[in-house]
């Protein structure tokens, strides 16, 4: 045992520090003793075990990678991968320099589930969606590529960028949706953007020029939509949707010929469009000369089917593609995208030039650095473990306090439908109970105004930045609530 492993530097956050024992390994060697092709997840399934019954207790700092591999006579990669897994479930913490720690919030299991630290005051566990885990942002990573651009960057790239982005980010970005999206993305109608809230407004901006005054949004469906294109002087009309999308019928009789959609994913219901439905909007489009907007806000992570291609390339001339890096990196980078039909791409280019001469230099180089280095798939691949465990705890939990309520939308995204049981009582009821126990959380109806009459409870309940062990306790205490009122 080293001298920093007896007398360990605080942690981020650290109250209180606790050794390492040397004791506390043996756990281990039942796992490295597994056969080579299962000892990476036996490793991970002993410290977890370690840290839920409190073996390793909140606060100790463990061995560092290289030291706790030669300890067990492993390759330092298997104990490398066991930390970031763990660190991704927030049973362990990192900081840059500062060593790996258990975290504070994870009590043992024979005390109970962890408190959370409170987003909100009185929030104990904030169920609201639309957020990922922002401690699983790769910083080191990040980091290295940062200093990378800054190594190899001409002094002539400081100055005022390219109002579509960076040449290296756009084309990298082309090749990453191409292959992962189905996207045809010609670099040059490829546009950098501050996040899928920018294309909007770009969008809304032109659309407006051209003499539109309404633009199509789904019922239910994101309001920042509605909010984004007001700023621009549209109105947006709300078009319900069936079990297989958008509805044709009432999108006919509406009039517009614009229309924003999240076909692969729908928010917040979770449907995906069927391949009949995609086929009708783009008929649409095509007859009525008509523009669709398609928000690819979480297409990357799915859990239980196979993938969903981008409506945009079945028809790049009638689809404006658009997504961002904030749902699988982090949205304050304020880094996104906007792919435009031929047609419109020049208006676009220049409405950009005139709202903020360009996004950050360096900023979208280190994106580029990060995407064509293959940090960016490393990194969603670590986030789709993470937020498959969590989804799985979150139905988990359901069923346990929750029985015969009803889930959807779980084979992808980062939240889901649940509709209560209706001995759970009236929305209102449950709002309040729930907030009476510390519980944030976001009713279906917050989205929509169909459906009004409809009695059911049905909660869009956030999982990505939420532990396992935080949804369980969560989903506990919302049910002991309901009970006692």
């Amino acid at each position: 045992m080293t001298s920093s492993e007896t007398n360990p530097r605080p942690g981020p956050g650290a109250q209180e520090e606790r050794p390492v024992a040397s004791a506390a390994w043996e756990l281990l060697v039942p796992a490295v003793s597994a056969p080579a092709r299962r000892r990476g997840r036996a490793l991970q399934s002993a410290l977890r075990e370690a840290v839920r019954s409190g073996r390793l207790a909140a606060g100790t700092r463990l061995p560092a990678s290289r030291e706790l591999a030669a300890d067990l006579g492993v390759s330092r990669g298997l104990v490398t991968e066991a930390y970031e897994q763990l660190t991704a479930e927030s049973y362990l913490r990192s900081g840059r320099g500062a060593g790996t720690w258990v975290s504070g919030g994870v009590r043992p299991a024979a005390h109970g589930a962890r408190d959370l630290a409170p987003r909100a005051p009185g929030v104990r566990v904030d169920f609201r969606p639309g957020t990922p885990d922002l401690s699983l942002f790769p910083r080191s990573a990040w980091g290295a590529a940062h200093r990378a651009v800054l190594g190899r960057l001409p002094h002539s790239a400081l100055g005022y960028p390219d109002p579509r982005g960076l040449p290296e980010l756009r084309e990298a970005l082309a090749a990453l949706l191409t292959r992962r999206r189905g996207v045809v993305a010609d670099p040059e109608r490829l546009v950098v953007c501050s996040g899928v809230a920018q294309a909007t407004t770009l969008l809304g901006f032109v659309l407006r020029g051209r003499g539109a005054a309404t633009v199509g949004v789904e019922d239910p469906g994101s309001p920042e939509h509605a909010t984004l294109f007001a700023a621009t002087g549209l109105g947006t009309v709300l078009l319900p949707l069936d079990e297989e999308g958008l509805a044709v019928a009432p999108l006919l009789r509406s009039g517009v010929r614009a229309l924003v959609t999240t076909p692969a994913h729908q928010f917040p219901t979770g449907i995906a469009y069927s391949a009949a439905r995609r086929s009708r909007l783009l008929d649409w489009a095509r007859s009525t000369s008509a523009v669709i907007m398609e928000d690819d806000y979480d297409g990357d992570f799915r859990y239980d089917r196979a993938p969903v291609g981008a409506l945009q390339g079945l028809d790049p001339e009638h689809v404006v593609y658009t997504g961002s890096v904030s749902k699988s990196l982090a949205p304050g980078l304020r880094l996104g995208w906007l792919i435009a039909p031929a047609s419109m791409t020049d208006e676009i280019v220049a409405r950009k030039r005139t709202m903020d001469l360009g996004n950050p230099a360096i900023d979208q180089a280190v994106l580029a650095d990060f995407v064509t280095r293959g940090g960016y798939d490393r990194h969603l691949r670590r986030c789709q473990r993470a937020y498959r465990e969590r989804r799985d705890a979150m139905t988990a939990a359901l069923a346990e306090h929750f029985p015969g309520a009803e889930v959807s939308g779980i084979a992808a995204g980062l939240h889901i439908i649940a509709r209560l049981p209706e001995r759970c009582g009236s929305q209102a009821d449950v709002l309040v109970r729930a907030a009476e126990n510390g519980i944030a959380l976001r009713p279906l109806s917050d989205y929509a105004t169909a459906g009004a009459e409809d009695p059911a409870v049905r909660l869009v309940l956030g999982y990505a930045h939420l532990a396992p062990a935080d949804i369980a306790h969560g989903i506990r205490l919302l049910a002991r609530g309901l009970r006692e009122s």
